[in-house]
């Protein structure tokens, strides 16, 4: 099934990293596009990275400036799965992140384009 199911978060310290799964049934889709945004407590969600498949084996890679440089987003189409691997992780990492699908494959990095909610998985980076 499309429905997002997040996996990996936890508590580390700053400096460290994390590997957030999400496991999503979008193997078949030709266009897709699966993202990747957190929301912090008393703030919006907002976009931290998204990977798009373009016409078959074509992917592009988009990452949000404050995580650019830190973190590294993949897919394994045989397992239809994406990941988020975070490194030097800082406490304003601290949120709940969320994976998301959107199925018109247009790569957006506004929440309201995607079709499909995980239910999110928290990551917490103490100082």
């Amino acid at each position: 099934q499309v429905q997002p199911v997040e996996s990996g978060g936890g508590l580390v310290q700053a400096g460290g990293s994390l590997r957030l799964s999400c496991a999503a049934s979008v193997r078949t889709f030709s266009s897709v596009t699966v993202g990747w945004f957190r929301q912090a407590p008393g703030k919006e969600r907002e976009f931290v990275a998204a990977i798009r498949k373009n016409g078959g084996n074509t992917y592009y890679a988009d990452y949000a400036d404050s995580v650019k440089g830190r973190s590294t987003i993949s897919g394994d189409n045989a397992k239809n799965a994406v990941y988020l691997q975070m490194n030097s992780l800082k406490p304003e990492d601290t949120a709940v992140y969320y994976c998301a699908v959107d199925r018109s494959g247009m790569g957006s990095r506004r929440d309201r384009d995607y079709d499909y909610w995980g239910q999110g998985t928290q990551v917490t980076v103490s100082s």
